[in-house]
């Protein structure tokens, strides 16, 4: 069982950066596979990125290479770092957790209620 609760998220210009941070409570933070999605209006729930216990990422290919995932397990929370934003990146972006499996899924334990992030053109 694991609590989760986004912050970070705002309006910012296409170009600039901003980075989302999710803290974790009430369960063993480091036994879980961590992941970022995002959900635009009128569309379905989207991966972005992961990260396993060991450290391993994963990225969806639209945000490869702008996009950046970490963890700090002593502190039970998973940052996601976007750079290079557009104004199609523009979602409601939620944090979750997974105890093992696949993790590059939508199918994920645990989720946290979401932070807007607004870019602008």
């Amino acid at each position: 069982q694991v609590q989760l609760v986004e912050s970070g998220g705002g309006l910012v210009q296409a170009g600039g950066s901003l980075t989302l941070s999710c803290a974790a409570s009430g369960s063993t933070f480091s036994a879980y596979a961590m992941g970022w999605f995002r959900q635009a209006p009128g569309k379905e729930r989207e991966f972005v990125a992961a990260i396993r216990s060991s450290g391993t990422t994963y990225y969806a290919n639209s945000v490869k290479g702008r996009f950046t995932i970490s963890r700090d397990n002593t502190k039970n929370t998973v940052y996601l770092q976007m750079n290079s934003l557009k104004p199609e990146d523009t979602a409601v972006y939620y944090c979750a957790a997974k105890l093992g499996g696949l993790i590059i899924t939508t199918r994920y334990d645990y989720w946290g209620q979401g932070t807007q992030v607004t870019v602008s053109s």
